[in-house]
């Protein structure tokens, strides 16, 4: 027997228990072969495989509570945080919100299973106001779910599963290397395409004030609201702006070339309006761009601009009673 697998089985519950609450807290540390070494040495009762879905489902529920309560809390502003960190920007926010607006909580069930959707999942559902008793009940299954099906398939592959780790052991500290090596090099990759997105985002999109300044000065440019669900009617939307998917965009054959299109969705760094926007570039589209900041930018600037207009109104209030005053005075 492998020291490595010596050191799990003494080490084993303690270990499982820190690599899955990593992974739901974000870390890009995959906890799935863990769980797959708990299946693989359950087939000789080498370790108990009720007691390690036991504790991944409770760490599942430690971190995914932990989110949801901030998101709860924090709301927007934490879904920002973690949509400007994403390594899968794309898959942030506009996912999650789509898996949410088809299925609901329902989500929960796979949410694990899905990089990029996982994380997102249960701010996305604290910030949706859910009761914290549906949350959990969804989520303790959805964790359920993922941790015996991992350690299931270790149990039904405990063959190969012995092969792999005899032979990472017969490697030695050469085969850490490499995974080391083709871990920063998959990390290095996602960087450099999102700095790459980003960089062409930076180039193109448009203001909030600008924006403003074209509504304000009469013109009428096309505006395209991205997001997935509308929200009902108290959902902040932008004047004029039609709501339609990114592949109905993609596909619509009746959007004029004549004038700006302008597009937003939710994600603060608007990669997803930014790929729409590339896409219709590429088919010739040349006044298309993405919303800085998209609707938070909107909400902001809008709340900013309320403000100064009660202001300038009390400002013009004041100043015409004192204007009556003044003549009531001198009369």
């Amino acid at each position: 027997m492998s020291g490595l697998i010596e050191f799990l089985i003494a080490y084993g519950l303690p270990l499982l228990f820190m690599a899955i609450l990593l992974e739901q807290l974000g870390l890009p540390l995959p906890a799935a072969p863990w769980l797959l070494a708990v299946g693989a040495l359950s087939v000789d009762a080498k370790f108990s495989a009720p007691a390690g879905i036991a504790v991944a489902v409770f760490a599942c529920l430690v971190a995914d509570s932990t989110w949801f309560y901030l998101g709860r809390h924090q709301g927007n502003r934490l879904l920002a945080l973690l949509c400007r960190i994403s390594l899968e920007p794309d898959s942030c926010v506009r996912r999650t919100e789509n898996a949410f607006t088809r299925y609901g909580l329902r989500t929960l069930l796979v949410s694990k299973f899905i990089p990029g959707l996982n994380t997102v999942a249960a701010p996305l559902a604290g910030a949706s106001k859910v009761s914290a008793r549906r949350f959990l009940l969804f989520d303790a299954t959805g964790s359920l779910i993922y941790a015996s099906g991992y350690i299931l398939l270790g149990y039904c592959f405990r063959n190969q599963i012995e092969q792999i780790v005899a032979a990472l052991a017969g490697i030695g500290k050469g085969a850490l290397l490499l995974v080391a090596f083709l871990f920063a090099a998959y990390l290095g990759i996602k960087l450099w395409r999102r700095q790459m997105l980003l960089r062409e985002l930076r180039m193109t999109r448009i203001t909030v004030a600008e924006l403003r300044q074209k509504l304000d000065a009469g013109e009428s440019p096309l505006i395209f609201d991205l997001r997935a669900n509308p929200g009902g009617g108290e959902e902040l939307i932008i004047p004029g702006a039609i709501r339609i998917s990114m592949d109905e965009l993609g596909k619509s054959t009746e959007i004029p070339r004549d004038r700006d299109i302008i597009v937003y969705c939710a994600c603060p760094n608007e990669v997803s309006a930014a790929r729409v926007a590339l896409k219709l570039r590429q088919k010739g589209f040349t006044r298309v761009r993405p919303l800085k900041g998209g609707i938070e930018a909107w909400r902001a600037h809008t709340a900013q601009h309320q403000v100064q207009v009660q202001v300038s109104t009390v400002a013009t209030t004041e100043g015409t009673k004192a204007n009556e005053v003044k003549l009531m005075v001198e009369s």
